[in-house]
């Protein structure tokens, strides 16, 4: 679950609480009863598992930038 910030504007108190995307924002300070504001994330927690995308997905072989030979005979012919 996501984790929002909050700040009360009448103490200055932030929270963090961990909510829902369907869950409503909170309205109230749980210490002074004040208005909470939701405040823009600071960091995006990226979290990368398995072996990674690269070697499986885009590294290319020595074999596959080297010209094939259709593309060698057509340069020779120029």
């Amino acid at each position: 679950m996501p984790t929002y910030d909050y700040e009360c504007s009448v103490c200055g108190k932030r929270i963090a609480v961990e909510q829902s995307i369907n869950d409503k924002p909170l309205k109230k300070c749980p210490r002074c009863g004040g208005k909470l504001e939701k405040l823009l994330p600071q960091t995006v927690n990226l979290i990368f598992r398995g072996s990674g995308f690269y070697v499986t997905d885009y590294k290319h072989s020595d074999n596959s930038r080297k010209p094939k030979t259709g593309d060698k005979a057509k340069e020779e012919d120029k």
